[in-house]
Order: structure tokens, then sequence, then C-alpha cells
């Protein structure tokens, strides 16, 4: 039972709403090794897939998981329930290419527009 205590089992939602694993992982499994497993396991079948690590957000009780961190700094109490599964939400954001930028923001076609409104209600004596 020790070893299920240092492990923590993690299934990975992905957008719709279908899921990678569960798997168990080691409380010293880095973000960054969680996002490998799921690029390599990524279903065949669905479009816009990550190319890369870079391209997947992990979000678990509602942060966004850095990659130095562990599986153990992401624990939360519910972790620790008989039964439990760790649900981690899979956002994908593809890279953008620095020639794609490039074409995209041209230099003399941009306008800024500063919209900035501040209100301040108070009574009056």
């Amino acid at each position: 039972m020790a070893e299920v205590k240092d492990q923590l089992e993690i299934k990975f939602r992905l957008n719709d709403g279908s899921d990678i694993g569960p798997k168990w992982f080691p409380d010293a499994t880095t973000v960054a090794t969680l996002k490998e497993t799921v690029v390599a396991q990524w279903p065949k079948d669905k479009e816009n897939g990550p190319k890369t690590v870079k391209d997947v957000k992990l979000i678990s009780a509602g942060r966004i998981l850095e990659n130095n961190k562990t599986v153990g700094d992401c624990r939360s109490p519910v972790c620790n329930l008989p039964g439990a599964v760790t649900t981690m939400h899979v956002i994908i954001q593809h890279q953008v290419i620095e020639q794609e930028k490039k074409k995209k923001k041209p230099k003399g076609d941009v306008k800024k527009h500063n919209k900035c409104v501040c209100l301040c209600f108070g009574a009056r004596c």
C-alpha cells in the first residue's frame, strides 16, 4: 500500500470530453513528463493534436501547471481518498512560427487603440 501512497492516478481530459488514461505516476514525475505522455498517447484519429510538449498546457484544480513542478507538488487533499483519480484538463495551444507572426502583424498597418474608462462613485456630503 505504501507504493500507491507515493503515486497518483491521473487521467487527462481532452477538449472533446474523451480521456487519456487513467495511469499511475510517481510523485517525483514532472509536469513536463506528463505532457510528454499526452503527446505520445494522443489519439491518432483526433485532429489538431499537439506536435510538441510546448503545445500542451495542463490544468489541475483550476491552476495551469508549470513544467518544473512534480506530481507531488500538484496533489490536492482529494487525491488521498481511496479510489480517487485526478483529472487534469488538456489545452492545446500550437506555437506560432516566427514567419507567421511577421505575416500577421505588418508594422505600418497596426493601429493601437487605447480604451480606458474610469468611473468613480462616491457619496457627496
